[in-house]
């Protein structure tokens, strides 16, 4: 992701999220004041939440601060994980606000109806107000965060709503006292701590799934299986891996390929795996491949036992000193296949060769190399020679 797109995406979420802060300050003195001069404690209870909005709007603006800073060398991979952190906060913070309400809903339902203090109808306004501008807030916030991929922002958006859900509490409460069955307004509220409580489970779980780096669905891996494996120079695909980093995928995949093609062709086949996969799935930010000459699915990288390029120039030039040039020797393209290493030889100048050679003299030669497979030996075309 580039520096401006970052840069875009935390000014987005700086101004929703600030603008939310305000109503958040707006809604919270209104309703602290309206609550006590019109006898309402649950409406004093609910500016209290608002202002609790304020404390975590605040921490949604530290945190995209620095979710949204590039990369560095102490985190190569960005700093989206610190949304993640503040999204499993906001998700613990739900779950802790649905417990209390519901215990204050579950006392207020067991407490003497005389107890019950009979609010004013401005509490009724008050309430009405906070729903029509915490669900704008919510929606607006959501839209945000959907559009820039911010599990925070989102996270935030559904804080918003539970204001609103309280002050559904508040309104059918007063409206149940006004109208003498007061135990309503307590039953409605255990209600809505459900589903507040269910809101903020579904986000910290989905955090910690993502802390604890849990793939992509199994839908998701299956296209992109298909996309790899359907490139052109692709064999197979094995050991696909995914996990996610705030709004974005990170993805591991192994490329079977032809064993004697060059690296560079291998690499452009990779980079064009790379490229349908992103066309595919924007939010799937980087992809590793690894490119294989045969089939390791499933192997744990282990010592081959095989000779290094320099080690079998040596060798070989011990077993073909008199029949090829040392310059062949030094352009050999090797393939190292199993447990054997197959061997190709180029031969640029024909004319320096004292006699002709053939591949049966040279695996004659070097019949006492466990490790040598295949040879192959390229002579330039003879002169007049159709291509």
């Amino acid at each position: 992701m580039t520096d401006i797109k970052l840069k875009q995406e935390q000014q987005a979420a700086t101004r929703v999220t600030l603008i939310g802060m305000i109503l958040d300050i707006i809604l919270g003195v209104g309703k602290c004041i309206i609550g006590v001069f019109f006898h309402s404690q649950a409406l004093v209870i609910d500016g209290i939440h608002s202002f609790s909005d304020v404390a975590s709007d605040l921490l949604v603006l530290g945190l995209m601060r620095t979710a949204r800073q590039a990369p560095d060398s102490d985190h190569p991979y960005g700093h989206q994980r610190f949304e993640t952190l503040g999204t499993m906060v906001l998700g613990s913070f739900l779950i802790g606000l649905a417990g209390a309400l519901a215990w204050d809903s579950l006392q207020r339902m067991l407490s003497e109806p005389g107890d019950t203090t009979l609010p004013g109808w401005p509490v009724l306004v008050a309430a009405g107000l906070s729903i029509l501008g915490k669900e704008w807030i919510y929606r607006y916030t959501r839209r945000v965060g959907e559009a820039i991929r911010s599990d925070l922002i989102i996270a935030n958006a559904w804080h918003s709503r539970t204001d609103a859900f309280s002050s559904i509490i508040v309104l059918a409460g007063a409206a149940g006292a006004m109208t003498g069955v007061a135990w309503l307004d307590a039953l409605a509220a255990i209600g809505v701590s459900v589903v507040i409580g269910h809101v903020g489970w579904s986000l910290t779980w989905s955090s910690v799934k993502e802390l604890v780096d849990t793939a992509i669905d199994d839908d998701r891996t299956r296209e992109i299986h298909d996309i790899a494996r359907a490139t052109e120079g692709v064999r197979d695909v094995h050991d696909l891996r995914s996990r996610r980093m705030g709004g974005d995928v990170l993805l591991d995949l192994h490329l079977l390929v032809s064993p004697v093609i060059s690296v560079s062709e291998g690499h452009e086949i990779g980079v064009k795996v790379t490229q349908r996969i992103r066309d595919a799935h924007p939010d799937i930010s980087d992809v590793i491949f690894h490119i294989d000459a045969e089939n390791d699915s499933g192997a744990e990288p282990t010592e081959s036992g095989l000779p290094t390029r320099s080690e079998i120039i040596q060798a070989l030039e011990r077993a073909w000193h008199d029949r090829l040039e040392p310059e062949a020797l030094r352009s050999l393209r090797l393939h190292y296949l199993g447990d054997r290493v197959s061997v190709e030889i180029f031969i640029r100048n024909p004319d320096t060769l004292t006699q002709p050679v053939s591949i049966q003299q040279l695996r004659d030669a070097a019949s006492h190399l466990n490790w040598l497979g295949s040879i192959r030996v390229w002579r330039p075309m003879e002169p007049g020679t159709a291509g």
